[in-house]
């Protein structure tokens, strides 16, 4: 895994604002705006309010020249970005600023996030901030492991095999079994156990492809790995 071209790489070692530091910083954005807007809604702030805080951190990403000391710093990227935001809105209560949304240059539209259904969030509560961020940024990484999964079964022509293949993941409620999976696809049962095992496969190889996007070093996937199972398992 080349280290010098993942998400986190490329945005901290951006000049200005490159095509590619753009590229990457909205990547990160989309995988980490529903995990950060959660923890901003459980500090006490309301829904339009946590948007404004939002938008306005990953803004402020590349406006900031503190992101100079970051880039010899060795760690996780979902770590880093909590710290980070932890700052941020210290800053903002500190200055009681009301930030506009985005500042004019919102990296995702907010109407996109809300027409998907899932920016709104549980109650305000601060004890349990930064667990409810750990489980966000599980899901919607593992979500977007799996849409990147569907998008090569499509290209591929399987899109229906991956609907069907899906259903046998582990947190699928009601799943068919392998042999009635394999009599609506008219293939034999072992040949779905081979086709799931490779679905299982590269699965697993584009979740380790995403985490080393968010790390600083090879040596840190496994720990990240072990992490993300057990926020999911918790």
């Amino acid at each position: 895994m080349a280290f010098a071209t993942t998400h986190w790489s490329v945005v901290l070692e951006a000049q200005g604002e490159s095509p590619a530091a753009q590229e990457a910083l909205e990547t990160l954005c989309r995988i980490y705006w529903r995990p950060l807007y959660a923890f901003v809604r459980r500090q006490g702030c309301g829904h339009e309010e946590a948007q404004d805080l939002t938008q306005g951190f990953f803004v402020s990403l590349f406006e900031r020249e503190s992101l100079n000391a970051v880039r010899k710093e060795k760690g996780r990227l979902r770590s880093y970005l909590l710290k980070a935001l932890k700052y941020f809105l210290a800053d903002e209560q500190r200055r009681a600023m009301a930030i506009k949304r985005g500042k004019g240059q919102g990296l995702i539209p907010l109407e996109e996030l809300h027409t998907e259904g899932r920016t709104e969030m549980e109650p305000a509560d601060p004890v349990t901030a930064e667990m409810i961020y750990e489980r966000r940024w599980a899901s919607t990484l593992l979500e977007h492991v799996l849409s990147r999964l569907k998008d090569e079964y499509r290209t591929a022509g399987n899109a229906r095999l991956f609907d069907l293949l899906k259903q046998l993941l582990p947190d699928e409620p009601g799943a068919p079994s392998q042999a009635e999976i394999a009599a609506q696809l008219g293939m034999t049962e072992n040949a779905i156990r081979q086709a799931f095992y490779r679905f299982r496969q590269r699965y697993q190889s584009l979740l380790r492809e995403e985490i080393a996007h968010t790390v600083a070093t090879p040596g840190d996937i496994e720990d990240e790995l072990r992490h993300l199972i057990a926020v999911v398992e918790a």
